[in-house]
């Protein structure tokens, strides 16, 4: 498979997120480093793979690098969205040893995480090769991280669904209660927001389609439907709007629901418990 190249992510967006996991970790400074390694001493540190995986968050590791110590100098091997196979060197750090030590722990809780978004996002978008299907993350994200989770997605090959409350209309259950019929919960938004705004909207049965589509929703959530349900609402749907699947959908389900005619698989484990990718960062005194 071609790697993903997502678009770049705007680092400036993320950088109070960026500063504030540098306060956290580093604090009034690292006494370990400070007492136990010369101040003169000059290293070289490489990011390397245990695993294999998909990469993601390399400039956002150098801007955290950048952070603690402007002087080091944060080389990148890799590129976001490249597969990295076991024992790869994605990145590579020169400079104050002191600040090498320091700089460890802070970037390498980033990339772990964001790789291994990725690299279980790619897993999931392989598993739908050759249907329709395209994998989509949610907003089960990690409060102040969801920009960084969403990017590692695109890494990964997969979609982002609304950034969040702000962006898209998504009318769930929830918000159906207030309103006599799927339809009059539609047409409310549609006045309200008028018919330039995407309007999805979930609905509890696969004969509810109908009357989503004919209300004027612009795509319909089916969540919690077993395959034969979501292949009786394509049925009726007929390609007229996409249809979302989600709910619980697991690497060993998520061919059944592509293949029963979902255009859209949402995945929340892509993002609210993803494995953190085995990487380390070796380091090594130069004279």
């Amino acid at each position: 498979m071609m790697p993903s190249r997502p678009q770049a992510l705007d680092l400036q967006l993320v950088d109070d997120v960026l500063k504030a996991a540098v306060r956290e970790d580093v604090g009034s400074g690292d006494i370990t480093s400070g007492a136990t390694v010369p101040e003169s001493a000059r290293a070289v540190g490489r990011y390397t793979t245990k695993q294999q995986l998909t990469v993601s968050g390399l400039a956002v590791a150098g801007r955290l690098v950048e952070l603690v110590d402007p002087q080091l100098r944060y080389i990148p091997i890799a590129a976001d969205g490249d597969f990295a196979d076991k024992g790869q060197v994605i990145a590579e750090l020169e400079g104050a040893a002191r600040s090498l030590l320091t700089v460890e722990r802070v970037t390498l809780n980033i990339l772990q995480r964001m790789c291994g978004i990725a690299t279980r996002t790619r897993e999931y978008v392989e598993r739908v090769q050759g249907t329709k299907a395209r994998v989509i993350d949610t907003r089960k994200t990690a409060p102040g991280l969801r920009l960084l989770d969403k990017y590692a997605v695109a890494c990964g090959g997969g979609g982002n669904h609304r950034m969040g409350l702000f962006d898209a209309v998504l009318i769930k259950n929830n918000h159906i209660a207030f309103h006599p019929s799927i339809g009059q919960a539609v047409a409310a938004a549609r006045r309200s927001l008028g018919s330039g705004v995407r309007v999805e909207i979930e609905v509890p049965r696969p004969e509810d389609v109908e009357e989503a589509i004919a209300a004027g929703a612009s795509s319909i959530l089916l969540d919690n439907f077993t395959p034969g349900q979501i292949r009786e609402a394509a049925r009726i749907c007929n390609g007229r709007v996409p249809l979302e699947a989600s709910g619980g959908i697991t690497l060993e389900t998520i061919r059944e629901f592509a293949e029963a005619g979902a255009d859209i698989i949402s995945v929340g484990a892509l993002t609210h418990s993803p494995p953190a990718a085995d990487i380390h960062l070796r380091v090594e005194p130069r004279v």
